[in-house]
């Protein structure tokens, strides 16, 4: 589970998906107030849609515009209850931006993204974004200037594998190179600065790209979790959860997870892909008035783990994105920064046995279904 493939983190545009896929890099992490020492959750994104369709120029997909959607996006914000909570995207046509296809490596405007190094800015009026509901962006103003050393990985094995991203196998492929990621640096948003400390960053990096997006959507994250017993941070563990409906050749097989945890030094892998594991996963996802709650239950033949997770809706954004269509379906696609919630592993050996119970903090979390 927890081997790095930095060949999955290169831009994967070529061919149809070219005309008719998208490819993004998400990274996640807290920061603190500079002088008051506040803590705020962040978030960035690199997002390339249809290259091939206007490379020229940019084309929207949502009115009042209403074409085919072809773009680089920077999406940056955070989240939090009040003013705290921002969503900011930016617009590039494909043909300003320096794309890699060997290394992980894409330049816009002052943006600049590589496995080990991010930095960008986005900025927008209340005006423009009245004009422009296409931008489907807050206002406001975000920069950021980050290092960033990726110290575990997720790798979902062979269905994101050179063979099956050829054949473009699933609607949507899915690695995080960096399950726990270490980030530095600092971010301004409205002339606020945060400073990010590796120690305190709890952060994450991942990619998606295909043809369209998965549904329902599903996607839980923490690497800041703590023995209940003790309180103790465990340094080196972290879990990553993701899914919902793949679709394989078009094809959706439902209610299926890939979980990922890492709990000192070793790996527990519950992926449906990996049929001869004999993996079995299970979730819940509610919408309460304040909050999204999600159950999620994995087990192979040797252990068991159960995760709880709630956070807050006033704390998080209906996160934007276009399809490759041009449509937008995802229209609650909740998403979230400031979970908090449980994790419980168990050995299997006849009865089960309680190996760990954790505390979980600064979750990732997403839920959204059309």
């Amino acid at each position: 589970m927890n081997r790095s493939d930095l060949e999955r983190n290169h831009y994967m545009l070529t061919g149809r998906l070219g005309r008719r896929g998208y490819d993004w890099w998400w990274h996640s992490f807290t920061g603190h107030h500079a002088v008051t020492g506040e803590a705020r959750a962040f978030f960035v994104e690199y997002f390339v849609i249809n290259p091939a369709v206007s490379p020229a120029v940019v084309a929207f997909g949502q009115p009042p515009v209403g074409q085919i959607p072809s773009y680089v996006m920077l999406k940056a914000g955070s989240w939090g209850a009040g003013s705290l909570k921002k969503q900011l995207h930016a617009f590039h046509p494909v043909a300003n931006a320096t794309i890699a296809t060997d290394r992980l490596e894409l330049s816009v405007g002052t943006a600049r993204l590589t496995e080990t190094h991010i930095t960008g800015e986005v900025s927008h009026s209340q005006e423009e974004v009245a004009q422009h509901p296409e931008y489907m962006s807050d206002s406001g103003r975000m920069r950021w200037d980050l290092e960033i050393d990726k110290k575990l990985a997720l790798n979902v094995g062979y269905g994101a594998s050179a063979f099956f991203r050829r054949l473009n196998a699933f609607t949507m492929f899915w690695h995080a190179e960096g399950m726990k990621t270490l980030y530095r640096g600092t971010v301004t948003i409205d002339g606020e600065e945060y400073r990010v400390t590796p120690e305190t960053s709890f952060g994450y990096a991942d990619k998606n790209w295909g043809t369209d997006f998965t549904n329902p959507w599903v996607w839980l994250a923490s690497s800041n979790l703590t023995r209940r017993s003790t309180g103790e941070l465990l340094a080196d563990s972290a879990i990553d959860i993701g899914g919902g409906t793949p679709e394989v050749f078009g094809v959706p097989i439902g209610g299926k997870l890939i979980v990922g945890f890492h709990h000192e030094g070793v790996d527990y892998d519950f992926n449906f892909s990996r049929f001869w594991t004999r993996s079995k996963t299970a979730y819940r996802c509610t919408e309460t008035e304040t909050e999204i709650v999600w159950h999620v239950t994995a087990e192979n033949p040797s252990h068991a783990l159960t995760v709880d997770v709630r956070c807050a809706k006033e704390e998080m954004l209906l996160v934007n994105y276009e399809a490759p269509d041009g449509g937008k379906r995802h229209t609650k696609l909740w998403n979230g920064g400031t979970g908090t919630g449980r994790i419980r592993l168990y050995e299997k050996r006849g009865a089960r046995t309680l190996v760990d119970d954790l505390d979980m903090r600064n979750i990732g979390c997403e839920y959204g279904a059309y």
